[in-house]
């Protein structure tokens, strides 16, 4: 039986993991912490570990972990620039879930819009208190408005799909764009110039953090929508806070902040929040904020534990491949997996 340390673990995790890991002969012990250099000695006699996106896999960790003889990292989210895949390499391999509900992600990032646009969020609080007034709640109508979608990966392409459904305008750019897609794709400076509305579906690397900064907002058109339901890190949350103090950005939508990994997925109703900027994010009138709750649907959940359990079991049978590792080796990470004929290392 397969050992498996499951950190940063949560109640809604637990039913299809333990499906799963029965099926796939795993035995998961499960951890409320988050991994980090304090908590790694908690892996201790497993084999593999399975950590989330706030979890921190640094060199130290992988250091220790390898000494602990822990043969794999599974991460059960898309995104992996929490871990250290150069300190990995030779040591512990890495795999993650390329694709588990991109209709989940597409379609909160949808949600988010809507409620921000037409104001839903605040006449539910005014209805509550038997409010009627519609004063303060105009929104605009989405059809024959341009939307300006950077990254057009499974989730990006959903969410294209789903503006297109409301006769909206569509632009994209990506490094790496889709064939045959009939996605116009333009240059980045002409997307921010043009668009209504900006909605980030991309990685984050070390070539798209604070994609969105200062001077993108200065290029973008007064009033611009932004929706970010990818990574914190895509945005320079200062330099958003300025655009919308300055009138420039008319609405934010956040399912994602980067400093997010010891507020989101707890409840913090009881404390004080000492992130200054998160606090005065949140207390913007035209802000909405969902603490990284995109990907959370049934659907997902299920999927997510699935592909995980099979990634690890892959990767302890006798062969040891895995489709879903992530490979250091060659500098594609990702990319190489259509070519690739054996294991990274």
């Amino acid at each position: 039986m397969i050992k498996v340390a499951f950190f940063d673990a949560k109640a809604y995790d637990k039913p299809s993991f333990e499906q799963y890991g029965s099926l796939y002969d795993l035995r998961f012990k499960y951890f409320e912490t988050k991994l980090n250099e304090d908590t790694v000695d908690l892996a201790k006699g497993c084999d593999a570990i399975c950590v989330f996106v706030n979890d921190t896999v640094n060199a130290a960790v992988i250091d220790r972990l390898h000494e602990y003889g822990v043969r794999l990292i599974a991460l059960r989210s898309a995104g992996y620039n929490n871990v250290d895949l150069p300190a990995a390499f030779g040591k512990i391999h890495v795999v993650h879930v390329p694709a588990y509900s991109p209709y989940a992600v597409a379609e909160h990032a949808i949600a988010l819009l809507l409620t921000s646009v037409r104001r839903i969020h605040k006449a539910y609080n005014r209805t509550r208190e038997f409010n009627f007034s519609l004063n303060g709640l105009t929104g605009f109508d989405f059809h024959g408005k341009t939307v300006g979608v950077i990254g057009t990966g499974k989730i990006g392409r959903i969410f294209i799909d789903i503006c297109r459904g409301f006769g909206m305008n569509v632009i994209a750019h990506d490094l790496f764009p889709a064939k045959d897609s009939g996605i116009a794709y333009v240059p980045l400076d002409e997307l921010l110039e043009k668009s209504d509305i900006i909605s980030l579906h991309c990685p984050l690397t070390e070539d798209t953090r604070h994609l969105i900064n200062a001077a993108a907002i200065e290029k973008m058109k007064k009033g611009v929508v932004i929706v970010n339901t990818s990574r914190g890190g895509l945005i320079d949350a200062e330099a958003l806070l300025e655009g919308i103090k300055a009138r420039k950005v008319g609405a934010a939508c956040l399912d994602v902040y980067e400093e997010e990994a010891d507020v989101f997925f707890e409840d913090r109703s009881g404390h004080i929040l000492n992130d200054d900027l998160l606090s005065r994010l949140i207390s913007m009138p035209n802000v909405i904020v969902t603490s990284h709750q995109a990907f959370l649907t049934e659907e997902a959940l299920n999927n997510i534990a699935e592909t995980t359990v099979k990634n690890i079991r892959s990767c302890f049978d006798r062969d040891g491949m895995c489709d879903n590792e992530l490979c250091y080796r060659c500098g594609k990470i990702e990319q190489c997996r259509k070519e690739r004929k054996e294991k990274c290392f």
